[in-house]
């Protein structure tokens, strides 16, 4: 049996692969249609202008529901590694409402580009930014509390540096992007794709978008330490039928049916 056959190991392979082709073919379709330049551009600039910008919405939504399923999925397993842990109970539904909200956020930078409805864009970068490292934070806090009894102390360690890693990420595009865009860099700096060296303010966008580029890959970091986690755990769902027909009579012996979700075994 090969790694990814193992358990539910593929989720979060999935998102980590998936996301990053968004990025990357959306970038290089950008870059060959001299949408925006090859340095640094933001990420959601390279899916600003068709026709990447369908590929990059499509394949952003599609990114964003498998990083639903992959934080359901760490939620169950925490859930029943602690069921009698009342604080990891706690960080553990935190963390996937956190989550469930930083994919929403993801989903509002697909569908709403800056050069059509700016707000709603800033906004789910935002969301999907903000809720995303507190949900990094919220499970480190969660690995922390369960080592060493449930897992090594490394995983906890590793997880802990991306945490840093995507902390410095953030408050550097968040100190850069207020200066940036607060200051008198030009009216259009805002929807701006195409920057020189020569233009005011160019530097403070470089480190912007460097930092937006590093924090997004501190989540795949994140992410893939999931990996090794979720070989170790299936689900399955369960039918619960109330009766042999679909008609309004007495109801009849309940049946259940098991049957595998997402895996072969148990």
């Amino acid at each position: 049996m090969w790694w990814f056959q193992q358990g539910l190991c593929f989720l979060p392979s999935a998102l980590v692969i998936w996301t990053f082709a968004t990025f990357i073919f959306s970038y290089i379709t950008a870059v060959t249609l001299h949408h925006v330049d090859p340095a640094l551009p933001y990420i959601s600039d390279t899916g600003t202008v068709p026709p990447e910008r369908c590929l990059f919405g499509v394949m952003l939504n599609i990114a964003a529901v498998l990083g639903i399923a992959t934080m359901y999925v760490r939620y169950k397993q925490v859930h029943a590694l602690s069921p009698e842990e009342s604080l990891i109970i706690k960080f553990n539904k935190a963390g996937l409402v956190l989550g469930i909200l930083s994919c929403l956020g993801l989903s509002l930078v697909a569908n709403f580009q800056k050069s059509t409805l700016f707000v709603a864009h800033v906004f789910g970068a935002v969301l999907a930014f903000s809720m995303g490292s507190l949900y990094m934070f919220v499970q480190t806090i969660i690995s922390y509390q369960m080592q060493p009894k449930i897992h090594s102390k490394q995983v906890f360690w590793v997880r802990l540096l991306l945490v840093i890693w995507c902390g410095v990420s953030a408050l550097s595009m968040l100190t850069c992007s207020s200066i940036l865009y607060s200051s008198d860099f030009g009216a259009d700096v805002v929807q701006k794709l195409h920057w020189n060296p020569e233009d005011k303010g160019y530097v403070l966008h470089i480190v912007t978008t460097a930092a937006e580029w590093s924090m997004s890959f501190s989540f795949f970091g994140f992410f893939l330490t999931y990996i090794r986690d979720f070989q170790k755990i299936t689900l399955r769902v369960e039918a619960n039928l109330h009766g042999l027909t679909l008609y309004d009579t007495a109801p009849c012996p309940v049946t259940n049916e098991r049957t595998p979700l997402l895996s072969r075994d148990f």
